[in-house]
């Protein structure tokens, strides 16, 4: 009897990948032309970052490592420059403001924000999404226009409060004193940031699932105990990188006073925080070798401040 012949369909030859044998591409060429595309995506990126960032800091550390004398010229001090900035009052004094002003400013910021946005996210009416829009258009305004605008309500001269004082026989308080200065400073900061970071923390909060407040209210949770036990520790990300946004920004502290110390009556000198001591002894005293050591110095500040609280947070179990 014949063989019977098999007529399953045999099955097809495994596909070979671009650059395999017999394809007459090496495969290491392949990837290497892969690779160089995903470069080009992010070259305009990359020439952007190093001519506008890098190429500028490493230029002012180069310029910080240098003095320039009239009688002596430029010469190589090492790191006699960042020596004189911690021992230059003018320059610690501007450090220990801007660290009082953080400490004072920082919780209430994150009170104001928390706040705003526990009380956003237990609205369900339109009014809660215009509420939204009218806390975060300070931030969007521009800090010197904001500056500007603050300086105009806080002018003993002409400003509302003058008006509004002289109405009922009154003298308006000076703001921009020397003992209302630091308050008026904080108002204006608050008043810029305090929306941002409520869109910080609202966007945390959307994110939980409403099955938890469910649970909840089932146990007989009240309002105020959902916000403390349940939405606030769940939250507790965000709060952390506004706070670390928070002592950042506020040890960098400049705009805002650089404006208003024009009308400051002397209550916001030159030398207030370190950026504006820095501005004045770079471009009001030509002396661009020690702004750059002074720059850099409270970089080094900010960089330890904000990674020692950073290891101290994670290794509390942070949520970061």
């Amino acid at each position: 009897m014949a063989a019977q012949t098999d007529l399953r369909a045999a099955p097809p030859p495994p596909r070979e990948r671009p650059g395999a044998r017999g394809s007459g591409r090496p495969a290491g060429g392949w990837r290497q032309r892969e690779d160089a595309k995903g470069w080009l995506f992010i070259a305009p990126f990359g020439a952007v970052f190093i001519v506008f960032l890098v190429a500028p800091l490493a230029y002012a550390f180069y310029l910080s490592l240098f003095t320039k004398g009239l009688a002596t010229g430029t010469k190589f001090a090492g790191l006699d420059n960042y020596t004189r900035a911690f021992t230059d009052p003018a320059f610690l004094k501007g450090l220990w403001f801007v660290v009082k002003f953080s400490l004072v400013l920082i919780p209430v910021q994150m009170a104001v924000s928390l706040a705003a946005a526990l009380v956003l996210d237990g609205m369900t009416s339109k009014f809660s999404r215009f509420s939204r829009l009218m806390m975060f258009v300070p931030y969007a305004i521009p800090a010197v226009i904001g500056a500007l605008m603050w300086g105009f309500l806080y002018s003993p001269n002409f400003g509302p409060a003058q008006q509004l004082f002289g109405f009922f026989g009154l003298d308006a308080p000076v703001m921009l004193s020397p003992d209302n200065v630091f308050g008026a400073l904080m108002n204006v900061v608050t008043w810029q940031w305090a929306g941002y970071y409520m869109i910080v923390i609202y966007a945390a909060l959307q994110g939980i699932d409403p099955s938890i407040y469910e649970a909840a209210k089932i146990d007989g949770a009240s309002s105020w105990q959902v916000a403390l036990r349940i939405k606030i520790p769940m939250v507790a990300s965000a709060l952390v990188l506004i706070l670390v946004f928070a002592v950042i920004g506020t040890l960098q502290f400049f705009t805002e006073p650089q404006i208003l110390g024009r009308i400051s009556n002397g209550a916001i000198p030159p030398d207030f925080t370190p950026n504006m001591y820095a501005f004045t002894t770079a471009f009001a005293f030509a002396q661009f070798n020690y702004a750059s050591a002074i720059s850099f110095s409270l970089g080094a500040v900010v960089f330890i401040g904000v990674y020692i609280f950073l290891f101290a947070t994670r290794k509390r179990g942070s949520f970061l």
